[in-house]
């Protein structure tokens, strides 16, 4: 089974959805461009994105004099291009699996580590073969650190990368044993880097490494198979398993469909997964444009990365100095969501744990500081319900005539509705 298409011409609040989901929102240019378009071609259009990062970003993570300077760098460039780029989609979708394939700066602290980790999100953002995504991001010196592999050896398995790639990359619990684990991180050994080690060498470029000597070539059973498996084999036997079909379609659910998605509608896209071999960009193409993404509104709670970067871009993107923007990838922190650092290898968990009293209060704050407060930008697109709410007539709004433009625009920010996407 897969997903019922959604047949009918997109309405301007059809338009406002997608655009929420796939753009964190959009200005009223854009929605109106989008409105009469078919679903399918609309999809089509916001995935055909490019490698081009946005010109102008005053962050250079290389410049940083020391590691703690380069993390702060590096998460400034990152936010820069959410809040401004030209394809917000990749940046959802790199943001989306820095949560999937998770590394954390408590550990990883090398720039051209970070850079070459963020470079392989991108690059494989909307892929059309998730083994080439996976074995990609599992070479990468960043992940071979986090998870320990450049410590796995011959006659010294560290099970670490090996319980993580099925656990949290692939098939998910339930689907493997112990042994697949041991037997994995058999397979595994022998893949490190060298260089870029310690606090004095965060700016130098590590490269992968295959240690044949370190290299456990021995036979071995996993998930069903035998053979003399290297590490390219379990990550492909991983990856191409039945159940990652359903476990990463569910991420994708959860990212664009609903917090708590419905296992059909899930059931549906691991079909279009199993069928292409692992063709990401056909998932999200089918599931961007069916019915079950244009039915579920406003069923998800906006991160706090999420929030940040809908809020300025409604504001009409103002241009901020490098240092509110440093400021605000430090607010998305004290929300729970410093880029780049997740709570623990298996990322945030998202939904209802997004909202307490501290996190709305910090949402109020800021959306005050980019309406109401003197240091202000100033509102070059008045954003109206459509923008804030998703609504063409939002009735919340309709009474807030006698308002300024500011202040309706600081109670549209701070509304259930714009917590929710």
């Amino acid at each position: 089974m897969t997903l019922t298409p959604y047949t009918r011409p997109l309405t301007a609040e059809d338009a406002a959805h997608f655009l929420r989901r796939t753009a964190f929102g959009g200005n009223e240019a854009q929605l109106r461009a989008l409105t009469g378009q078919s679903a399918r071609a609309a999809a089509r259009d916001a995935l055909a994105f490019g490698p081009a990062m946005k010109a102008g970003n005053p962050f250079d993570p290389a410049s940083g004099a020391t590691p703690g300077a380069m993390l702060q760098l590096t998460r400034g460039a990152w936010l820069f291009e959410l809040l401004y780029g030209d394809f917000p989609l990749r940046e959802k979708l790199t943001l989306t699996w820095s949560n999937h394939f998770v590394v954390g700066t408590d550990t990883v602290r090398n720039h051209p580590s970070l850079q070459g980790y963020l470079g392989v999100l991108r690059r494989h953002a909307a892929t059309t073969d998730f083994t080439a995504f996976a074995l990609d991001v599992s070479r990468s010196p960043a992940m071979l650190r986090y998870l320990d592999n450049d410590l796995n050896r011959r006659g010294k398995p560290n099970e670490n990368f090996s319980r993580e790639l099925l656990e949290l990359f692939t098939t998910g619990i339930g689907h493997y044993t112990e042994e697949d684990v041991r037997e994995g991180a058999r397979a595994l050994s022998g893949w490190t880097f060298t260089g870029g080690r310690g606090n004095q060498r965060y700016l130098e470029e590590p490269q992968f490494v295959f240690q044949e000597r370190q290299h456990d070539a021995g036979r071995k059973t996993y998930l069903g198979q035998s053979g003399n498996f290297r590490p390219e084999d379990v990550v492909r036997i991983a990856a191409t398993h039945p159940a990652t079909a359903v476990f990463v379609s569910r991420k994708l659910h959860r990212a664009f469909v609903a917090d708590a998605p419905d296992e059909t509608a899930v059931q549906g896209s691991a079909e279009t997964f199993r069928r292409t071999n692992g063709n990401v960009r056909a998932v999200l193409e089918e599931l961007l444009s069916s019915e079950v993404f244009y039915a579920s509104r406003q069923r998800i709670i906006r991160s706090p990365v999420e929030y940040v970067v809908a809020a300025v871009r409604a504001v009409g993107q103002p241009k901020l100095d490098p240092k509110q923007v440093l400021n605000l990838t430090q607010t998305a922190g004290r929300m729970g969501q410093l880029l780049l650092q997740p709570d623990t290898v298996e990322g945030w968990t998202g939904g209802r744990a997004w909202i307490n009293d501290n996190v709305l209060l910090t949402r109020m704050q800021l959306a005050a500081a980019l309406t109401l407060a003197n240091s202000a930008p100033p509102l070059r697109d008045v954003p109206d319900a459509l923008v804030l709410t998703g609504r063409e007539r939002d009735p919340a709004l309709a009474g807030l005539g006698k308002l300024s433009v500011k202040q309706r625009t600081y109670l549209g920010l701070i509304a259930p509705e714009f917590q929710l996407a």
